[in-house]
């Protein structure tokens, strides 16, 4: 990855966080398959506890799972 233009990193970046944003929304939609009765705050707080649950990308992250709720 020598001499990328900030461009281009940037754009990888984006690409990044769609398909994180994307998986995210695809978790939601199987845990909407899976508990069907479950109104949207059940399943906001099952996707919280996932978030929780998840181990962290790198020792000492923490990761706030509003931040991918809110949209």
């Amino acid at each position: 990855m020598k001499d990328q233009s900030e461009k281009a990193r940037a754009e990888r970046l984006r690409i990044a966080l769609d398909l994180a944003d994307s998986g995210i929304q695809l978790y939601r939609q199987k845990l909407r398959r899976r508990y069907p009765e479950e109104s949207e705050a059940q399943i906001d707080a099952r996707m919280k506890q996932w978030f929780h649950d998840r181990p962290p990308d790198s020792p000492g992250r923490v990761i706030d799972p509003s931040s991918f709720l809110d949209s």
